[in-house]
């Protein structure tokens, strides 16, 4: 959510005429993210964020804007996208896509404990039971093809030693993906990018899930481990933080029980998921696009996390 491109007052007010939520009163460009441009945009009516996108098509948008309209009919608080007079929830600025979603209230928990990740695990799977019948279907882009893509170009910038990490688990990810019992695990759209930071809390109430522009159609459990390796681990050391653990993993499991594939591949899954954020952490540091405003993660967390993952693998003792 960096600010890749300038957008004038004016031009935003523009396209806030067509909307119903009224005049534009102020836009503030958001400065966290690495993806698209976003903007806080307030009118009388109420508060709103303008993403602008910068990587994701005009074809492939419709599958991510109207997810988030089906989930929040669903009663899944998610941001949702405002429609013009006919309808239309994917709009131009500036000659790229846009959006305008209503903004969440509350703040991020970058601090969790095992009461905040149970509220996390519930509403995923929540999430994920009211995306069963979403008719529209795309692929993760961040999935075992993009990897394959990513590590040999982020490979060069590693010692030999990480090379061999992460070039060994590529391959193994590769060997997960092309077995029976990984084909066999449930699947459907889901969130892909569930950290901290894309969760909004209002002391302990969740109040609401947002940035799914790299949602799509992949395992439930791609989406389990993802949230494992942020919420419920340890950020100095990239341990697993066991008691968050397993209060994510019971309330997520009470709403949609996890199924006996997906308990022996959590694991393999978690290390996938670990693979996906270093190599991408890669990719955005060594090879960095510009930007007004853009801070890259670090990517050697997510290599201790893989790190961990690898020698201390996970089996939830509960389930």
């Amino acid at each position: 959510m960096a600010v890749f491109t300038e957008v004038s007052f004016d031009a935003a007010a523009e396209l806030f005429k067509r909307l119903p939520v009224g005049e534009l009163s102020s836009l503030k460009g958001i400065a966290s993210g690495i993806e698209n441009t976003n903007y806080f945009a307030d009118t009388a009516q109420g508060r709103y964020v303008l993403t602008l996108f910068e990587r994701l098509s005009f074809d492939q948008l419709p599958f991510y804007l109207h997810l988030m309209k089906h989930l929040a009919q669903h009663g899944v608080p998610v941001p949702d996208p405002q429609a013009d007079a006919s309808g239309e929830i994917l709009h131009t600025l500036c000659g790229k896509p846009a959006a305008v979603v209503n903004r969440l209230t509350g703040g991020h928990q970058l601090a969790p404990d095992a009461s905040h990740c149970e509220s996390v695990g519930a509403m995923l799977a929540r999430m994920h039971l009211a995306g069963v019948d979403y008719e529209r279907h795309q692929p993760n882009l961040r999935g075992l093809a993009w990897w394959a893509e990513t590590v040999p170009v982020v490979a060069p910038f590693l010692s030999a030693e990480l090379r061999t990490l992460i070039e060994s688990e590529l391959t193994y990810q590769q060997q997960v993906a092309a077995s029976a019992a990984y084909a066999a695990l449930p699947r459907g759209p889901i969130h892909a990018d569930l950290f901290r930071d894309n969760v909004m809390f209002e002391g302990h109430q969740l109040t609401g899930f947002f940035d799914f522009y790299f949602a799509g159609v992949d395992t439930f459990l791609f989406d389990i481990a993802v949230c494992l390796n942020d919420w419920c681990t340890d950020l100095e050391s990239g341990r697993l933080a066991e008691e968050r653990a397993v209060a994510f993993v019971a309330a997520y499991n009470a709403v949609r029980p996890l199924s006996s594939g997906e308990r022996r591949l959590m694991p393999a899954l978690m290390r996938a998921a670990a693979l996906r954020f270093w190599a991408s952490r890669l990719w955005d540091y060594h090879l960095p696009r510009d930007a007004t405003v853009l801070t890259a993660h670090d990517p050697t967390h997510f290599e201790r996390v893989l790190a961990h993952r690898v020698t201390e693998p996970w089996h939830p003792a509960l389930i």
